[in-house]
């Protein structure tokens, strides 16, 4: 059975960074599409960025040129490197894995796999 590991969320001043991991076991991630969401109290579960295995990535227009999104195949890993870091990014953020490998899914119901979550929060 396949399980996802989040982990690396904390709290960061503005303009700060954190780097997220997401550790997957009981399958290789490398045959994946693996994708960071997030949620905020009464918001609905967003994108935020994807990689493929052929490593094309995604990102959410909100994120893009601040994180990056990378993969180690090596250590059956996904990572989200979060830069210049604003309280609206204060979230819970989930890994989440696509048994379509080649494809980047926007919806979070196209993906089959999900962290339980961790925690970013971002004081301004």
């Amino acid at each position: 059975q396949v399980q996802l590991v989040e982990s690396g969320g904390g709290l960061v001043q503005a303009g700060g960074s954190l780097r997220l991991s997401c550790a997957v076991s009981g399958g290789t991630s490398s045959t994946f599409s693996m994708a960071w969401f997030r949620q905020a109290p009464g918001n609905v579960r967003e994108f935020v960025a994807a990689v493929t295995s052929t490593s094309i990535t995604r990102y959410a227009d909100s994120v893009k040129g601040r994180f990056t999104i990378s993969r180690d195949n090596a250590k059956n890993a996904v990572h989200l490197q979060m830069n210049s870091l604003k309280a609206e990014d204060t979230a819970v953020y989930y890994c989440a894995a696509n048994v379509n490998r080649y494809y980047i899914s926007i919806p979070p119901e196209n993906y089959m796999y999900w962290g339980h979550g961790t925690q970013v929060t971002v004081s301004s």
